[in-house]
């Protein structure tokens, strides 16, 4: 990559924030103009992938047809797939003294976790980062909600930390730091795992089991382009036996939290806290604890008696090496950040540029996401008029559009935000807060009597929607787009009634000025948060409701405010929105 590709990922947020808070005549087109030529570096030859030729056929390393938009729709379109609309995580909990042992007890609660990742999603300036670190999360899956012990919010906001970093280096690498993080140690029991004993003790299968069907190479061996291999049964191939589960187990022995350094604080009369440091620093090795039996996986053995940490590079360059992990990477990421149902072809370009990225370097995650983003199917107009591409928004990924898009602030700097998973009067989806390690939803989810199974497509995001919380997103949004969050602000031990105030509201500072001319308002924000893409009838229902409570340049603040909130909803209550094309 040129040194100017090398800035894919990197570029500040400037460029994207005026596409979405400025002039939006021309401020998009150069918006994505910079982020195309950005992630152009990380192409691959579509030949290299051993699947069928597509759009991409023929194409050098880096070369792409779409290199820039043709318009601000286009522009838009490409700034909603690759963002919203950076500082370190431990930092800014450190900042804001989320590291005290005092009457606080921060030590003992996850939800300063919320705060950190929230404030990072909304106002970090390396939005790109962000937004594809999300996409890791929902692969890699680490919940709060599984999390315990002291420092649960440091410990997942160094999970965050690898993430955003892991966008950046090679898959190897981020699998080995997700493999040795203290938040996956203690969500999957690899902090603790111990070998085998003479009383039939036998080392945890959960991480062993996880990382191989749900982070790498899943359960049927897969061609280049992403479809199943069959037998001569006609059925899938597996890629694994529970043998290949029960060795792999015995790598994933003696690895415990590093508590090295650092006396702790004396808590109560019977409770010591340690530092930070725990929680954030990569497990390490006990000997004594680890298994020395040889271990048979995948085609690879760790022979008898190999030191930990050999066994554990052994294991993971055998799978990460695996040739499932290029199409398995390439189908999950198209479909977090484009569309549930890609071509085959499509992910047989992407797995070429995951396999090698031009230079010789397999899994590069760099060339990973711009063959993503920058692939004629994702790029291209036919999918805009295709009823099987696209995806359903996820409704995390609403809240954040709409919070960078309108200048959501907090005025105290608190980003007091907390878990936004309740289902039944909140967003039903927070960030790293699934259920299970199988995220909110399943990848190959199809919803049961629609004309999406008929026509045999995936639809993964519509397994979070139902009749419940259809209508709970849209009451939701309709009190925090007209009124913000009222919290503890500044922070105080107890609640009071003095401190609880609205510390997080949007502005819409370039909206209110349009708030008098109903049609111009819904064409920014169809723009901005549409791509351009609702229809004319959706626009002009939208604009008759409202002008029919009138609305002129001497209107009260409250009224045009009331006005600019309420076709902000419609617009993000409309199906148009709620598919992302």
């Amino acid at each position: 990559m040129s040194n100017i590709e090398e800035a894919a990922l990197d570029a500040p947020e400037a460029r994207e924030a005026r596409a979405a808070a400025g002039s939006a005549a021309g401020a998009a087109s150069l918006s994505a103009a910079a982020l195309l030529a950005a992630c152009g570096g990380g192409g691959s030859d579509a030949g290299a992938s051993g699947g069928s030729a597509g759009p991409n056929a023929g194409l050098t390393p880096g070369q792409y047809r779409y290199t820039a938009p043709a318009s601000d729709e286009d522009a838009a379109r490409f700034l909603l797939q690759a963002q919203f609309s950076a500082s370190d995580a431990e930092k800014w909990l450190d900042a804001r003294g989320y590291n005290a042992v005092d009457g606080n007890t921060y030590f003992d609660q996850s939800y300063p976790g919320d705060f950190m990742i929230w404030q990072q999603l909304m106002k970090s300036p390396d939005a790109v980062r962000k937004r594809l670190a999300l996409a890791l999360s929902e692969l890699f899956v680490v919940s709060i909600n599984g999390i315990t012990g002291d420092w649960t919010s440091y410990a997942i906001a160094q999970y965050w930390d690898v993430l955003v970093q892991g966008t950046q280096g090679t898959f190897r690498a981020l699998l080995e730091e997700i493999t040795l993080n203290p938040a996956m140690g203690l969500f999957l029991n690899t902090k603790g795992n111990q070998k085998e004993n003479a009383a039939g003790r036998q080392p945890d299968e959960n991480y062993a089991r996880e990382v191989m069907q749900l982070f790498t190479i899943g359960l049927a061996q897969l061609n280049p382009d992403g479809t199943p291999q069959l037998g001569a049964d006609g059925q899938p191939i597996p890629t694994y036996a529970q043998a290949d589960v029960s060795n792999l187990a015995r790598v994933f022995t003696g690895w415990d939290l590093d508590i090295s350094g650092g006396g702790g604080t004396a808590y109560g009369s019977n409770r010591t806290i340690y530092p930070t440091s725990r929680a954030t620093r990569r497990m390490v090795l006990t000997a004594a604890r680890h298994s020395t039996l040889a271990a048979t996986f995948l085609g690879t053995t760790v022979p008898a008696n190999t030191d930990g940490a050999t066994a554990l590079r052994i294991a993971l360059d055998a799978i990460a090496g695996h040739p499932n992990v290029g199409p398995f990477i390439a189908r999950q990421m198209i479909q977090r950040l484009v569309t549930s149902n890609p071509s085959p072809g499509y992910v047989a370009r992407v797995a070429a540029a995951f396999s090698d990225d031009g230079h010789g370097v397999r899994g590069n995650m760099k060339s990973l996401f711009a063959a993503v983003l920058l692939d004629d199917e994702a790029r291209g107009p036919a999918g805009l008029s295709d009823p099987s591409f696209g995806k359903l928004r996820e409704p995390m990924l609403r809240f954040v559009q709409w919070g960078r898009t309108f200048g959501l602030e907090s005025a105290r700097s608190s980003w007091k935000l907390d878990d936004q998973s309740d289902a039944s009067y909140r967003l039903g989806q927070s960030p790293l807060h699934a259920p299970s390690v199988f995220n909110y939803f399943r990848p190959g989810y199809v919803p049961p009597s629609t004309a999406m199974a008929a026509n045999h497509l995936v639809a993964p995001e519509f397994q979070l929607a139902n009749e419940s919380t259809v209508g709970a997103y849209l009451n939701y949004m309709q009190d925090k787009v007209r009124n913000g969050f009222k919290v503890d602000a500044p922070e105080v031990p107890q609640h009071t009634y003095a401190n609880y105030v609205t510390d997080i509201a949007a502005s819409y500072a370039n909206e209110l000025p349009l708030a008098a001319d109903a049609a111009a308002l819904v064409r920014r924000l169809n723009l901005l948060l549409c791509a351009g893409q609702l229809g004319g009838a959706t626009q002009n229902q939208i604009v008759n409701a409202l002008n029919a409570t009138p609305v002129t340049a001497s209107s009260s603040s409250s009224a045009r405010l009331d006005r600019v909130c309420a076709a902000v909803l419609m617009v993000m209550a409309s199906a148009e929105y709620l598919v992302q094309k």
